[in-house]
């Protein structure tokens, strides 16, 4: 099974393709839309700035080849970074139009919390996802001793649909989407990919529904 890791310069490309390997994958790593065009899913990852990410895909063209996978219905995971590039626009360092797959915004979070306390942004370390729903791929999730994931993000998706937001977790009084998911697309704010056993779990999961739809077809 081919899985297209996005390479548009901004993303911590080893980490993933090692983790999709160990999954069994054939990782292909490109900007190139002839060589994505023969991949049966894809990988969004992303660091750093926002608007530097969207003129990244702009200019090799792949703002629009990843919103016309709507049509082709092949599956894309973006996570961290590129989680934040499906919304609708991000207020890092101005206003900057997003992908807009997903209804929210990507905002800073709060230098302060409720009571007025000083929060240590970036939000980095470990925390529990709390499940809303139970996609059909998670089957199984309900086995997994621990639900704890790793992040390190600076901005989070905010004035988002309750029925894309999968599981999600708080920061600072923050409610924090974790996982999100429309259609043929999926969102992890944190890293599956440095999250231990669970982000293991997770990653499998998705790739396992990659795996499932190229066998139908």
């Amino acid at each position: 099974m081919k899985i297209g890791v996005i390479d548009y310069g901004m993303g911590n490309l080893y980490s993933v393709e090692q983790a999709l390997l160990r999954l069994e994958c054939e990782v292909f790593i490109t900007a190139d839309i002839n060589t994505l065009d023969q991949m049966d899913g894809y990988l969004l990852p992303g660091v750093g700035a926002y608007p530097d990410a969207m003129n990244k895909l702009s200019e090799f063209g792949l703002d629009d080849y990843i919103k016309d996978l709507a049509k082709t219905n092949k599956p894309l995971l973006g996570i961290c970074l590129g989680m934040q590039l499906l919304y609708e626009d991000s207020k890092e360092n101005g206003l900057t139009k997003g992908l807009g797959i997903f209804k929210g915004n990507i905002q800073k979070f709060d230098a302060l919390d409720s009571q007025q306390h000083q929060v240590r942004i970036p939000h980095m370390g470990w925390n529990p996802l709390s499940f809303a729903h139970q996609p059909e791929w998670l089957n199984g999730l309900e086995k997994e001793d621990s639900t704890h994931v790793y992040f390190v993000h600076s901005y989070l998706a905010q004035n988002t649909r309750q029925n894309e937001v999968v599981a999600s977790s708080t920061y600072a009084g923050h409610f924090v989407p974790g996982l999100v998911q429309k259609d043929n697309f999926t969102g992890m704010q944190f890293h599956p990919e440095k999250s231990g056993p669970f982000g293991k779990y997770l990653l499998a999961k998705w790739v396992q529904q990659v795996q499932e739809r190229r066998d139908r077809l």
